[in-house]
């Protein structure tokens, strides 16, 4: 199986990222039919929605050249960073209901959701599974003991 073809990060593009974590959204355009709220308007390739249990940890991991917007649809993520080699403590912030996040490439994250959470994720790269595995790079920033967790060699 040949490897996947995954773009490198270019300058243009990194000066396109958000300045800060929690993104902040525009917005929404509102009339008597409901209402739009624009998230990204970007270049993508996977767009996801992901549910959560209580208890459970996410990700602990960081990408070599993909990047992502997380937009909390319901429940509420305790999203921990910090940059890729770092030994410092990752930062937590609460991303809330309404809430988007965004994480470049490099930089160590990892997701613990207090209560049931439901979730969008919006990515650069193709979320198949030899892409995201030849992009993705586990780390040990935060324990998984007493969360429910996945590791590569878990069966399925």
């Amino acid at each position: 199986m040949s490897e996947p073809d995954i773009d490198p990060v270019t300058e243009e593009e990194k000066m396109s990222w958000p300045d800060e974590t929690i993104v902040g959204l525009e917005k929404p355009f509102v009339d008597d039919r409901g209402a739009i709220q624009p998230l990204v308007d970007r270049m993508m390739k996977s767009a996801v929605m992901i549910e959560s249990k209580k208890g459970s940890l996410r990700a602990n991991h960081y990408h070599k050249t993909d990047w992502h917007y997380c937009y909390v649809i319901s429940g509420t993520i305790e999203y921990y960073h910090r940059p890729t080699g770092s030994t410092e403590e990752p930062e937590m912030l609460l991303v809330k209901e309404g809430q988007m996040a965004f994480t470049p490439p490099m930089v160590d994250h990892g997701m613990k959701f207090p209560e049931d959470t439901v979730f969008l994720t919006l990515s650069r790269n193709p979320r198949d599974q030899a892409t995201y595995e030849a992009d993705v790079v586990r780390v040990d920033m935060l324990d998984d003991a007493g969360s429910i967790s996945w590791h590569p060699d878990d069966e399925a």
